[in-house]
């Protein structure tokens, strides 16, 4: 069986890893210059298996005043005269409720820990060094209220199989002592010691150059797919910018954003839209010097996130990742200085000893549906045409797990968990 996937982000070099793993040959066709360089390139850097709430939730209608009005508010929406912006926003909203939400969750779990499972699998076999460390994440609250809200919601992943507790503010601080500079802002914190970071484009790069150098891998670069070509019910080839014809038993589109254009001209319409986000990486001190004691008064040493702005700190080797923010209606990668100026801003507060101004800005869409559940399922327009989009902010998350998904899927194997909650809808 040969398989083409189109796309080398995390999402499509995973499939194509676990696919060859499994004995298939693979092309993987990618259109930059090289791999990961689009929404896996900075972005957040945490492995959050046991944190992967849905954006949609019923907390939406509140805060959507906020959106349209705050400019330095952490999600922006901004209207635009765009038919494909307001069908997707009708059905974000309709997926706010509690219901869908509880379901989300409870899929996007199972869809995580399979993810998990199968990168230390991958690991123990072949290791790749993507500054992959298990060390830990606290999600900070300012406010007591929403800390209890997140009470619950830890009682109930612990039914799913999650391991979180809540910790008050001195046990936050004492675990964890670079939190100290928020003070009495800081309500508590969700513990989580299971959840890990690592470098997402480090693995994506090392991952494309195991495709590349496998006896059943090619891996192409600059070999963007222009269109998918359909006879009888079934994809005959994909077609490149350069006029080549790439023909396969199967394909596979992981190319985020740009696969709703292709699946379109087949007449497959999926709710798939780009969420703006914005990351900095910082250096750390004597960035080309083996750790010391005194990083941890700098900057955290377990992963954090500050909930009620939406920012996450995450430590990769020598350096800080930052991410935050979501821009609905922001639809291109052109980094916006004023959210960079409130986005360092809010890293003086809460991290004053980062050196800020030594901060590499990046700016990328990530490709997200309503229900905040990714597409891993067949194509409804061609027997043979497949579709792994829309992870959202969590593809580096459950990049693995829905490899294995789609290549029991494809294969007509066991699937290792419900596969229902990751259809189109």
């Amino acid at each position: 069986m040969k398989v083409a996937i189109i796309g080398a982000g995390v999402i499509g070099t995973t499939t194509a890893w676990e696919f060859l793993r499994q004995g298939k040959q693979v092309i993987l066709l990618e259109g930059r210059e090289g791999a990961g360089l689009g929404t896996s390139y900075a972005n957040a850097g945490q492995l959050s298996y046991d944190y992967v709430a849905p954006l949609a939730d019923p907390s939406v209608f509140r805060d959507l005043p906020k959106w349209l009005l705050n400019p330095a508010s952490p999600l922006r929406f901004r209207p635009q005269p765009d038919l494909r912006q307001w069908c997707w926003l009708t059905a974000f909203l309709r997926a706010s409720n509690a219901a869908t939400a509880k379901a989300s969750t409870t899929a996007l779990l199972q869809l995580s820990y399979l993810s998990r499972d199968t990168l230390h699998a991958w690991m123990q076999e072949s290791p790749i060094n993507f500054h992959h460390k298990a060390n830990g994440k606290l999600i900070a609250y300012r406010s007591p209220h929403l800390l209890e809200k997140a009470r619950k919601q830890v009682e109930y992943q612990a039914t799913q199989g999650s391991r979180q507790r809540i910790l008050g503010r001195d046990e936050s601080v004492a675990l964890e002592p670079s939190l100290i500079h928020l003070g009495r802002n800081l309500a508590g914190c969700v513990y989580t010691p299971t959840e890990e970071v690592g470098d997402c484009y480090l693995f994506t790069r090392g991952l494309f150059e195991r495709v590349k150098n496998h006896p059943r891998g090619t891996a192409l670069t600059g070999a963007r797919v222009q269109r998918l070509h359909r006879a009888h019910g079934r994809v005959t080839g994909a077609q490149l910018e350069n006029g080549d014809l790439v023909e396969a038993d199967h394909f596979v589109v992981a190319n985020g954003l740009q696969g709703y254009d292709l699946l379109r001209q087949l007449g497959e319409t999926v709710h798939l839209y780009g969420l703006k986000g914005y990351s900095l990486t910082i250096p750390l001190p004597g960035a080309d010097t083996p750790a010391c004691d005194d990083d941890a008064a700098v900057a955290p040493m377990i992963s954090v996130t500050d909930y009620e702005r939406r920012t996450v700190y995450a430590r990769l080797g020598r350096r800080v990742r930052i991410a935050a923010m979501v821009d609905m209606g922001d639809g291109n990668a052109h980094i916006r200085p004023e959210r960079i100026r409130h986005l360092k801003a809010e890293v003086r507060e809460i991290f004053p000893q980062l050196e800020v101004e030594q901060a590499q800005a990046w700016a990328g869409e990530r490709p997200a549906t309503p229900e905040g559940r990714p597409i891993v399922s067949r194509s409804s327009k061609a027997d043979n045409l497949w579709i792994n989009l829309g992870h959202g902010a969590l593809g580096f998350t459950l990049a693995c797990g829905s490899a294995v998904l789609l290549h029991a899927l494809m294969t007509q194997g066991a699937a290792p968990i419900d596969p229902a909650p990751f259809k189109p809808r």
